[in-house]
């Protein structure tokens, strides 16, 4: 059975690299991903003072209850929403100035209602720029805690941020949500911080955690599974070839692995097993409409496939996909329109009508990893397609073209 090795879950990470530098003693996480997000994230911690050691297949992070060692420091937070939302977060719970930038990509990126839910908590964030985006400062003395209510429907790592907060406060943290985007990624938080020993209670919108920070731990990160949805996809698209995915399976933390239920009504055969998923490809895709506001990351990946489908595939809920590292709704749009393929937009939705991909094409990547990775599953079927910006995979899988081009071939 032909299995893909898939690097550790960007998401994972990046909430452990938290949690583990947030902990009492010394964590190691095991397998995490080595990705330019993630080494931003690792360098963001350095650079607030921070130990991060590195071996092959791990990093070992001295944890600093108190907050950064560092009473003030630059933070370049790179093209990375995690290291940029979570960091500023994680600093507000110690005592200095800490300044934090980004690119030019991530300055455009909001950040709005998480900056104002700090502040209703008594911390000081200024923006040097635009309201609610990057640039920013936090002249930061620690957070008592209390209560806040916080809208996170353009993004769950707003919730995220704040969760992980939590038992960092003096005296807990009471969190009303009155909107909710990608509720899955919420659901890998708890389940980390638990393991890191915090206390939350959820009832329906209400997040109450408590106080007493976080143990150290040895933490093993699962394969990215959005990451794995390409591989998936690959399967689903050329009939007979067949891909398994070790370490993600019933018991994995992350909902991107839902991708493959979509794959499943479509007409691919999908086995889910206790430590692996497989996806083999039947020959027969069929036409959806299917809600993924909760598996929005796997947007591009659902319309990368679908000119394959013999009815049209319509993408309902996911205008957030809108404020990622591009507006994703519109990049799949034009690179199918410049395929050929029939599509219409609207505010949280896309349709994509059944047809055969222009050969020749050169694939506008809009800076974004998702989709330069998604139209790679187009290019499997189509010849001569090719990337304006093929390196932008770094962000989260730098080796990602040399694994697609050592795809198991159809059995």
């Amino acid at each position: 059975m032909p299995a893909v090795d898939i690097p550790g879950s960007k998401s994972i990470t990046a909430r452990a690299l938290f949690l583990a530098a947030a902990a009492d003693g010394v964590s190691t996480l095991v397998r995490p991903l080595r990705s330019d997000d993630t080494e931003g994230f690792s360098e963001g911690l350095t650079r607030l003072g921070y130990r991060v050691g590195r071996t092959p297949d791990s990093w070992q992070i001295d944890g600093r209850p108190q907050g950064p060692a560092r009473a003030e420091a630059d933070v370049f937070c790179r093209d990375g929403a995690t290291t940029a939302r979570f960091l500023p977060v994680l600093a507000a719970a110690g005592h200095g100035t800490y300044r934090f930038d980004a690119s030019p990509q991530m300055r455009r990126r909001p950040l709005g209602p998480l900056t104002r839910a700090l502040r209703d908590l008594g911390v000081d964030v200024r923006h040097e720029g635009a309201e609610g985006h990057h640039p920013l400062t936090v002249h930061a003395a620690g957070v008592e805690g209390g209560e806040v209510a916080l809208d996170a429907g353009q993004s769950s790592q707003y919730l995220t941020a704040l969760l992980l907060l939590g038992p960092l406060t003096r005296t807990g943290l009471r969190i009303r949500v009155t909107d909710l985007v990608s509720a899955p990624y919420v659901e890998i938080t708890l389940a980390m911080m638990r393991a890191f020993g915090a206390d939350i209670v959820r009832d329906g919108t209400v997040y109450d955690v408590g106080p007493g920070g976080y143990r150290a731990t040895t933490y093993a990160v699962e394969p990215d599974a959005s990451t794995a949805s390409y591989f998936f996809a690959a399967a689903a698209v050329t009939p007979g070839r067949e891909i398994t995915v070790p370490g993600l399976g019933t018991d994995a933390l992350q909902g991107d692995l839902r991708f493959v239920e979509v794959l499943r009504r479509m007409g691919a055969d999908v086995r889910v097993a206790k430590g692996s998923t497989t996806v083999r490809g039947t020959g027969e895709l069929r036409g959806i409409t299917v809600n993924m506001r909760d598996i929005s990351d796997t947007m591009p990946t659902l319309a990368a496939v679908a000119p394959f489908a013999s009815g049209p595939v319509r993408i309902e809920d996911v205008a957030n996909t809108r404020v990622k590292e591009c507006d994703r709704l519109e990049a799949c749009a034009d690179n199918l329109r410049r395929l050929g393929i029939g599509v219409t937009t609207g505010p949280g939705h896309i349709e994509i009508r059944p047809g055969t991909p222009a050969s020749g094409v050169r694939i506008r990547s809009f800076g974004d990893h998702r989709v330069v990775m998604s139209f790679a599953v187009t290019a499997l079927r189509t010849p001569g397609l090719t990337f304006d910006d093929p390196g932008c995979v770094r962000k989260t899988f730098p080796g990602f073209h040399d694994a697609f081009a050592a795809l198991p071939a159809a059995g």
